[in-house]
């Protein structure tokens, strides 16, 4: 049977309408997969605006829930993120270039240079494909570069002691290697640091810890690694101490407590027990004592605990309304309030309702600020000089607008609150007008925390009174050499490489702020 060929009018004309139907078609379904991506795109813009609004805000004893919400929206954004660059991925569109912040235009970022390099060459044919030459003129390569991952690996360090025999009085002489940290262990300087920080600082439990190193066919149980905790807190429990002397021997420092679960055997369930943190930071305003962080554990919040850490210091300290600090404040120790407790008050009265007068107490406040951001840097004196020309004026004309709005809102509301809440700390408030070694909030103290509330998470609870100790004890060396730019596993491991062959005299030498910068003795002198 002949089929006939479409050549008459009515033919075409068909044709061309199923033509047409289907192109209405595709630009309908093309229309529809924009208005997705931009609507992806939308809720990507609303996450990020959420993520950036709850960093920003999180703060004191909200800062879990906060935490929590972060990671929720991450994950979501990770979901929406990963289907976006799947359906590019089908669609065969190369993947969307990163942003550039400062210009929002598309770049590519350098590959750190610090990567150690691996060159995979792929020779070109040694005979040309079209007309078979031999041939050839050098061209420029064509490279490519890529970020892959290599497994963490363990090794084996074998120490072996050469001797030799003098054959003139039979006197033995051998090499010497150093003194390992735990002795007759199995576990060299640099497992034990990368189980320190893994614990402490990326808050890895260990019995999850046993569990990575099992996949790489490594039997090391948690018991066992709990031992070695043990034995390395007491070994760099002299660094600790100096650390926490020199803190004490500061003239400013912040400080901020929370609490944190610890087992209770005898009752069969947790109780609460506190954690503590002193934080002298100077690098602001150009101050050359080296900074350090310092925590301390205590099983409650008397204050009978505050006092006790403080008990050598004497000058400004930053902290928030705790009744327990009363009692330090006089001729030793001035108090100096945080003014990003105040802002937060106004901030949460906007979160209930909208308010002009909360508004325009932020605003006030915000010009403090700002104050602040082009001074940051500069010396003390500068910082105090710029503050008392142009932050005075504007912080006593707030004190004046909040006497005399105080009056005019319910008095029983959270406005009326965190209008009295600034008032009864106004001299507090204004110590850092006349110092330029002190800051306008204690965010310093905080942001220390911090580490704290992302822990409790992984830990749940502190084994026990001693565990919350030494939970204190090892964040503050790790702290203290973040806070120096130290890699704290790199920092860790140098100084349990040396530690216990280390002159008492000349453990400073160990600190952080010290081990950049110390003079590296030769295998003779040693």
């Amino acid at each position: 049977m002949e089929t006939a060929r479409p050549d008459s009018l009515n033919e075409l004309a068909t044709l061309r309408a199923i033509i047409a139907d289907q192109a209405e078609k595709l630009e309908m379904q093309q229309a529809a997969l924009s208005a997705e991506v931009e609507k992806r795109d939308a809720i990507i813009s609303i996450l990020r605006a959420q993520l950036d609004l709850l960093r920003h805000g999180q703060h004191g004893a909200s800062s879990e829930k906060i935490d929590r919400k972060i990671e929720q929206y991450e994950l979501m954004l990770e979901e929406i993120e990963a289907a976006r660059a799947e359906g590019q991925a089908r669609a065969g569109k190369s993947p969307l270039p990163e942003p550039d912040e400062t210009t929002d235009k598309a770049r590519r970022k350098p590959l750190p240079d610090t990567l150690v390099v691996e060159e995979k060459v792929y020779p070109a044919p040694c005979s040309c494909p079209t007309c078979g030459g031999t041939a050839f003129v050098k061209a420029a390569d064509k490279v490519t570069e890529v970020m892959e991952h290599v497994p963490a690996s363990m090794k084996i360090v074998r120490h072996v002691e050469k001797r030799r025999v003098c054959r003139g009085c039979d006197t033995t002489l051998s090499g010497h290697m150093p003194s390992l940290p735990i002795a007759r262990g199995k576990a060299g300087p640099g497992l034990l640091a990368h189980i320190m920080v893994a614990k402490f600082d990326d808050h890895i439990p260990l019995y999850r810890l046993s569990e990575i190193y099992d996949r790489q066919g490594i039997d090391i149980s948690r018991s066992i690694m709990a031992d070695w905790v043990g034995r390395v807190s007491v070994l760099i429990t002299p660094l600790i101490a100096r650390i926490k002397a020199h803190i004490a021997a500061a003239d400013r420092i912040h400080t901020d407590d929370t609490p944190v679960d610890v087992l209770d055997p005898g009752r069969g369930k947790t109780k609460t027990g506190r954690l503590w943190v002193y934080v002298f930071d100077g690098s602001r305003y150009q101050d050359p004592n080296p900074g350090a962080v310092a925590y301390y554990y205590s099983p409650d919040r008397k204050d009978a605990h505050p006092a006790e850490h403080l008990a050598g210091f004497s000058g400004v300290m930053h902290a928030d309304g705790y009744g327990g600090y009363k009692k330090l404040y006089g001729q030793q120790i001035v108090e100096a309030a945080c003014m990003a407790h105040v802002r937060r008050k106004f901030h949460d009265v906007i979160k209930l309702k909208a308010s002009a007068v909360a508004d325009e107490a932020l605003a006030r406040i915000g010009a403090l600020y700002d104050i602040e951001d082009r001074i940051r840097g500069m010396t003390a004196h500068e910082r105090r000089d710029l503050r008392q020309q142009h932050a005075r004026p504007i912080l006593d004309a707030l004190k004046v607008w909040m006497v005399d709005a105080l009056p005019t809102v319910p008095q029983k509301q959270k406005l009326a609150e965190a209008i009295r809440y600034a008032l009864s700390r106004w001299e507090a408030l204004g110590v850092y007008i006349d110092d330029g070694r002190v800051e306008i909030d204690n965010n310093i103290a905080e942001r220390a925390m911090r580490q704290i509330g992302i822990g409790r998470k992984n830990w749940l609870f502190a084994g026990s009174d001693v565990g919350g100790e030494r939970i204190a004890n090892i964040l503050t060396l790790i702290e203290t050499a973040k806070m120096h730019g130290h890699n704290p596993e790199a920092y860790l491991t140098e100084v349990l490489a040396c530690i216990r062959d280390q002159p008492a005299d000349r453990l400073d030498d160990l600190l952080p702020w010290n081990m950049g910068h110390r003079a590296q003795a030769t295998p003779e002198s040693q």
